[in-house]
C-alpha cells in the first residue's frame, strides 16, 4: 500500500460508499477487459528493493526520514519501519540497453544512496531480515512517521481485536506477541514486476505461482529473527502472521488471510480482483470523486482508485496490479516472494531466472498448472521457506526431488529458453543464469552463508549470540559491496 492517506477514522457510511465504489470499479475493469483497452505492445519489467538502515556497528538505525532527506531522490521512499527504506527502479523493457545497463543503473542508485546515508552515520543493507534486529526494535516507536502506516496499524488491530501472536519453530523456537504491526517491518523484500497482455495474464500468474517455492528455495536469505535461528526464509511466516487481521476463532471458520498464496489456478486477471472484493473487507475505505463508468463513457481511462487501494491491502505473494501510465492502462504481476539481497548480482540473477522461467512455462504445450495441484504449489512455498536450498519440492513428472536437482535438470533449461524467446542472447543469459546454476552446484545461498558464518564466529570467538550476529552482519555488508554473488562468499 504505497499511497499516502490522511490520519482519520471511518464511519459505517464510509464503508457503505466504499463497497459501492469498489463494485463500480470492478464493473469498469470488466468492461475494459472486454474492449481490450490495455497497453500490450511494449511490455516492461520493474523492480522494487526494500532495504534496512544500520549504524556503523551493524545495529538497526531508526533514521529513515533523515536518510531520505540526505538521499534526496524521488525514487526512494520510506517503508513501514523507521529502519527501512525502499527504492523503485524505473521500469524498462527486459532487453533494453544491453546486458550491463540495468545492473549499472541499480548499482549507481544504491551506491549514491549509501554515500549520502553514510553522511548521517547510517548504512544500507539488502537482506530478508536484519540479523541484528531485536524484539525491542519493533515496538510502536519504530513505526514510520507517514500517517498511512499508523492508519493501517489501527485498522488491522481494530479488525483483529487482540494482540498479534507470532510463532515460528526452526532450529530455535520463537513465540511472542506484538501490539503493533511493526514486526512486519523486519521483512524486507525484492519485488519483480512483469507487465503482460491481459489475455496472457492468467498463464503468467499461474506460472509464477507454480515456481514460487523454487524461487524461495534458491534465494532464501532470512534465517535469523530476534536473535533466533529459525527458517531459511523466516520472512515468509513472519509476514503472514504480522499482518493477520484474524483472531483464532475467525481462522478456524476458514476466513482467508490477507497475506495469501491463493486457493486456485485462475483463468483471468479479473478472477483475482473479484476475489478481493468477495473475500476481504476494506481496511482503508477511502473514496475519490471519479466515477469510473462516466470516465469510460468520455473515452478516458479511470484510475480505479478504490479497487487499487483495496488491492494494496491484500498481500498476495503474486499480486495483480492495475495502473495507468502515459494515459494507457496496463496490468502486471508483482512477484513478492523473494527477500532482498544479498547483492545486486544475485538480485539480477533471480530476476533473469524468474522472467525466463515464467516465459518458458507459458510457452510449454501442456501447462504445468494443468499437471500440478494448486495445493502442491503452496506446499512447495512453505517447504522452501523452511528448508531453503535443501528443500525437497514436488514437480510433475519428477515427483519430490531436491530443489537444486529440479532446477539443474528441468527448470534452468526452461529459463534459458524463455529468455531466448524474450530476445536475450546467449552471451547475456549465461552470466545471469550461471549464478543460479552455481548456487545449485555449491548449495550456497544467502541463508546458508549467514548460518555458516554465524556458527563460525560463535564457535571461534565465544562472544555471545548477538555479538556473533553483529559481526556476521558487518562481514555481510562488506561482501555485499563487492557485488560478488553470495555462492562465492568465504566463511572465515
Amino acid at each position: 500500500m504505497g499511497r499516502d492517506v490522511p490520519a482519520l477514522t471511518f464511519t459505517r457510511e464510509d464503508r457503505r460508499r466504499y463497497r459501492i465504489k469498489m463494485q463500480l470499479c470492478l464493473d469498469a475493469l470488466a468492461q475494459m477487459l472486454r474492449e481490450s483497452r490495455f497497453e500490450a505492445e511494449r511490455p516492461q519489467v520493474g523492480l522494487e528493493i526494500e532495504l534496512n538502515l544500520v549504524d556503523d556497528r551493524g545495529e538497526p538505525a531508526m533514521r529513515n526520514t533523515d536518510a531520505l532527506e540526505a538521499i534526496a531522490d524521488p525514487a526512494w521512499d520510506t517503508e513501514l519501519g523507521r529502519f527501512n527504506l525502499e527504492i523503485n527502479i524505473a521500469p524498462r523493457q527486459l532487453t533494453e540497453g544491453g546486458p550491463d545497463a540495468w545492473e549499472s543503473e541499480i548499482r549507481a542508485a544504491l551506491n549514491h544512496a549509501e554515500q549520502r546515508a553514510r553522511s548521517i552515520g547510517t548504512h544500507l543493507i539488502m537482506t530478508g531480515v536484519l540479523p541484528t534486529l531485536r524484539h525491542e526494535d519493533v515496538g510502536e516507536g519504530a513505526l514510520s512517521e507517514n500517517p498511512r502506516y499508523r492508519l493501517l496499524n489501527d485498522q488491522i488491530f481494530a479488525a483483529r481485536g487482540e494482540d498479534l501472536h507470532i510463532e515460528v519453530t526452526g532450529i530455535d523456537r520463537l513465540r511472542t506477541y506484538a501490539d503493533t504491526i511493526t514486526p512486519e517491518a523486519a521483512c524486507t523484500s525484492t519485488q519483480f514486476h512483469l507487465q503482460v497482455d491481459p489475455e496472457d495474464f492468467a498463464a503468467y500468474w499461474n506460472a509464477a505461482q507454480a515456481v514460487a517455492g523454487v524461487q524461495v528455495a534458491l534465494a532464501a536469505n532470512s534465517p535469523f529473527l530476534f536473535g533466533k535461528e529459525l527458517w531459511h526464509e523466516t520472512r515468509i511466516p513472519l509476514f503472514e502472521q504480522a499482518t493477520d487481521t484474524r483472531p483464532e476463532e475467525i481462522k478456524v471458520q476458514g476466513v482467508r488471510p490477507r497475506v495469501w498464496f491463493g486457493e486456485r489456478w485462475i483463468t483471468s486477471v479479473f478472477d483475482l480482483f473479484e476475489e478481493n472484493l468477495r473475500y476481504f473487507p476494506a481496511l482503508l475505505p477511502l473514496c475519490d470523486d471519479q466515477d469510473p463508468a462516466e470516465t469510460l463513457l468520455r473515452g478516458d481511462i479511470p484510475d480505479l482508485g478504490e479497487l487499487t487501494l483495496h488491492n494494496g491491502t491484500i498481500y498476495r505473494w503474486n499480486r495483480p496490479v492495475y495502473a495507468v501510465s502515459r494515459d494507457k492502462p496496463h496490468v502486471r504481476i508483482e512477484n513478492r516472494v523473494l527477500p532482498a539481497g544479498p547483492t545486486v548480482a544475485d538480485t539480477l540473477a533471480n530476476g533473469a531466472f524468474y522472467y525466463g522461467l515464467t516465459r518458458g512455462l507459458v510457452e510449454e504445450e501442456r501447462p504445468v498448472w494443468s499437471r500440478m495441484s494448486f495445493s502442491a504449489a503452496e506446499d512447495n512455498l512453505r517447504t522452501a521457506a523452511r528448508y531453503g536450498i535443501d528443500a525437497r519440492l514436488y514437480w510433475p513428472g519428477m515427483g519430490e526431488v531436491p530443489a537444486a536437482e529440479l532446477v539443474l535438470r528441468r527448470l534452468l533449461p526452461l529459463a534459458h529458453r524463455g529468455l531466448e524467446l524474450s530476445g536475450m542472447d546467449d552471451a547475456w543469459r549465461e552470466p545471469l543464469l550461471g549464478v543460479i546454476e552455481q548456487r545449485c552446484v555449491t548449495g550456497r545461498n544467502g541463508a546458508v552463508w549467514q548460518k555458516e558464518m554465524f556458527h563460525h564466529i560463535d564457535a571461534t570467538a565465544h562472544c555471545g549470540r548477538h555479538e556473533a550476529l553483529r559481526r556476521m552482519t558487518q562481514q555481510y555488508i562488506d561482501y555485499m559491496h563487492l557485488n560478488a554473488p553470495v555462492h562465492t562468499w568465504p566463511v572465515e
